[in-house]
């Protein structure tokens, strides 16, 4: 069987989750805990050398690294429903949305980026929020406007999930649990409340995975 390995609060994770169950592909999770460090054992490394999460394997291509990478994979593999449109204006704001998720927002406030600013750089744990929440902020205005350009409604193009909704979806809720305000984007969160009702997006998130930590108790 397809395994995914896989973190339960990573965005990028979370976005392979929600294509999988889209697609209604059956797989195995394998949970690597990169709070503390699994992503970085050499079994792991040598399966995907990037030592991030997520990761496709026992496919017949072996294996497979980065999110937007993997979801193109299935994409082409099992192609209904499609995430990219075939329609050229369509495909393209699809993956404009996606891109400036998944490159822009994603990158500069994710685990190791936080980390890094904790325990290298020594900011704050005020100052640590406060880089989280001006990207958002500065991603999330520009993801309202392209969702305005799109004509969104219930999904970010169209009438039907799309990658842009794979993408969209994990990264508001990783805001909305980092308790940044967003109530500035209501196209975003029409899409947000419309999808995360849904039963693919629902088996995708993270307290429903088998390697659900939850939070500590104050």
């Amino acid at each position: 069987m397809t395994k995914l390995y896989s973190f339960f609060n990573s965005s990028a994770s979370y976005r392979v989750r929600i294509a999988l169950a889209l697609k209604g592909v059956k797989y195995e999770t394998e949970g690597i805990n990169i709070r503390v460090g699994e992503q970085n054992e050499p079994s792991f490394r040598e399966l995907n050398p990037i030592a991030l999460v997520p990761a496709l394997s026992n496919i017949p291509e072996g294996s497979i690294g980065q999110s937007l990478a993997i979801i193109d994979y299935l994409d082409q593999k099992y192609p209904e429903p499609r995430l990219v449109p075939g329609d050229t204006a369509q495909r393209a704001r699809v993956l404009e949305i996606a891109y400036g998720i998944a490159c822009d927002i994603h990158p500069v406030n994710n685990m190791r980026i936080l980390k890094y600013l904790s325990k290298d750089l020594g900011v704050t744990d005020e100052q640590k929020q406060a880089w989280y929440a001006h990207w958002i902020d500065t991603g999330l205005q520009s993801i309202e406007e392209l969702l305005e350009k799109s004509g969104s409604g219930n999904f970010c193009v169209g009438d039907a999930p799309t990658l842009a909704d794979c993408c969209l979806i994990p990264q508001l809720a990783n805001a909305i649990r980092m308790n940044c305000d967003v109530s500035a984007y209501p196209r975003c969160m029409k899409v947000y409340e419309h999808c995360t009702a849904m039963p693919a997006f629902q088996a995708a998130a993270p307290e429903n995975q088998p390697d659900y930590i939850a939070p500590a108790v104050a």
